[in-house]
């Protein structure tokens, strides 16, 4: 072999090297993207269920409250059909508590039994959207440790873990938490992967490619599902959404309540 075809594959690998880097790059800018934003939906439907969940449970039992009240003045079986169903809507499964023991009750899995089924703190987040000091020390640790940098297995295994408390402590906002994590990675190991050559970084890319596939599907379903539509109308601040809403239902409980007393006193 020639030196001088040996510049030119060694040229030619240099230029795949940089492809690779350059796929790499974008492919974690692109999960970092859809992770901040799958910790966002899940944030919001945690709190859209603890903040206006029991006021939802208020109105469908004024609802059924009224029907009975209207089935009790009429005794029309029309009525009285209306109030069992409105009645029927709410009253919990016999005994459901009893099979789930203890994760779930009347008013739907306990705090204990959701963080149980989803692998999450059973703390629940301050806000939907964590701050933006948070954001950044996040965004900069993920882009360091992310376990698509390496392709050995075992230390794969070690980045994914510690990206799962990176993103636990995201999802609660915890800056401090971050910080200490942040500490804790630039303490360990250089793990500084070396680039692999000819066939492997085809390979590499093969790879790459396909991962931003995945990665556009799940960010796809995100946004389709009814937590993320109403994630996306919230725009800035979601937090501000959620109070909206409740101070909706809260005028709608005060109508039915008016409504009930009404015909209690009729």
């Amino acid at each position: 072999m020639t030196q001088a075809h040996t510049q030119d594959n060694d040229e030619a690998t240099g230029r795949l090297e940089r492809a690779v880097h350059a796929a790499e790059t974008a492919l974690i800018e692109f999960e970092i993207a859809v992770e901040t934003f799958r910790i966002e939906v899940e944030n919001f439907s945690r709190l859209h269920e603890r903040r206006l969940g029991p006021l939802y449970t208020r109105l469908e039992e004024l609802e059924a409250e009224i029907a009975e009240a209207v089935a009790a003045r009429t005794g029309a079986p029309e009525d009285e059909a209306r109030a069992r169903q409105a009645r029927a809507a709410i009253a919990p499964m016999p005994q459901v508590s009893e099979l789930f023991q203890g994760w779930l009750d009347a008013d739907g899995f306990t705090p204990e039994g959701y963080a149980m089924l989803t692998e999450q703190s059973v703390q629940e987040p301050p806000r939907v959207r964590p701050g933006e000091e948070a954001r950044q020390i996040y965004r900069e640790l993920v882009r360091a440790c992310h376990p698509d940098l390496t392709v050995d297995a075992g230390e794969r295994d070690r980045r994914d873990a510690f990206l799962t408390r990176v993103n636990q402590a995201y999802a609660r906002g915890d800056a401090d938490a971050l910080r200490e994590l942040a500490e804790e990675w630039a303490r360990g190991p250089d793990t500084t992967p070396a680039r692999s050559r000819g066939e492997e970084l085809y390979a590499r890319l093969e790879w790459l490619a396909h991962r931003k596939e995945l990665l556009a599907d799940a960010a796809a379903a995100l946004e389709d599902s009814a937590i993320g539509s109403m994630l996306r109308m919230a725009g800035d601040d979601p937090d501000r959404m959620l109070e909206e809403v409740a101070g909706q239902l809260r005028q709608r409980i005060a109508d039915r309540e008016a409504e009930l007393a009404g015909l209690l006193a009729g």
